[in-house]
């Protein structure tokens, strides 16, 4: 019943999703070009409040947990279960101090607008899942980007997102990397509940009245630890707060 009655919703949902893609995309070029990355900054936070707001269309609700212990005034590498680009979405804009920087296939570097200028442009890092040897100088530079602004860099170590919520295996390689070039840095761990199922009928129709829950789990001083012991802890704590995750 809930497919049925999305398929007529999600119509206007994803016109509406569209049309600020659209409008924002020229937005974002006038603010980069002309004024710099505060303003560009600006205009991708907006646009990622309005694209939240298109959710709140098909009765998507949200709690974001923990944001307020983030260290400040240091870099950050957030650490994530994935589960829909729905993720990315709320992190930009409820996490927007930290000023988010992700790592992300090569292939959303093209063809979709506004979202693939930001990428591009924005300061976030593009890889070619298919060549792991091109991935670590990129991520390398991300690192040295965090380090060098203190901003925050976002990665999903599963690789791909999750289409139950059951979270995959962790891989090692891009936070050791983010790690090693970005000494001074916090990880700080996220637990994603709820964003798969925004899209467990696929792309058409959007699920509906959904609960999407985000939380921050304490910080953890990259200085502090040893990679291998950082990693399991990491990796617990975002498990471990994931609903589908306790339930297996």
């Amino acid at each position: 019943m809930e497919k049925i009655i999305s398929y007529p919703i999600s119509v206007i949902y994803y016109l509406l999703f569209g049309l600020c893609l659209v409008v924002f995309h020229p937005i974002q070029w006038i603010c980069l070009n002309v004024f710099g990355y505060q303003a560009h900054k600006k205009s991708v936070d907006y646009l990622n409040f309005c694209l939240l707001k298109c959710t709140n269309l098909v009765g998507t609700r949200y709690t974001i947990e923990g944001v307020d212990t983030v260290p400040k005034g240091v870099p950050i590498i957030f650490v994530a279960n994935h589960q829909s680009m729905y993720d990315i979405v709320a992190m930009i804009w409820y996490f927007r101090r930290f000023h988010c920087k992700f790592v992300s296939k090569k292939e959303l570097g093209s063809g979709i607008p506004s979202v693939s200028y930001n990428l591009k442009y924005g300061g976030s890092v593009l890889i070619d899942r298919k060549d792991p040897k091109q991935a670590i100088p990129v991520i390398k530079g991300l690192s040295e980007y965090i380090e060098k602004n203190t901003r925050s860099a976002v990665i999903f170590p599963e690789g791909t997102r999750s289409k139950t919520g059951v979270p995959k295996e962790f891989a090692q390689s891009g936070l050791k990397i983010l790690c090693k070039y970005a000494p001074s840095a916090y990880v700080v761990p996220v637990s994603i509940n709820n964003s798969w199922k925004m899209v467990k009928f696929g792309f058409f129709p959007v699920g509906l009245g959904n609960h999407l829950k985000f939380t921050a789990h304490p910080a953890l001083a990259v200085k502090d630890y040893k990679f291998e012991e950082l990693m399991e802890i990491t990796e617990k704590a975002v498990k471990e707060g994931i609903n589908e995750y306790k339930q297996v």
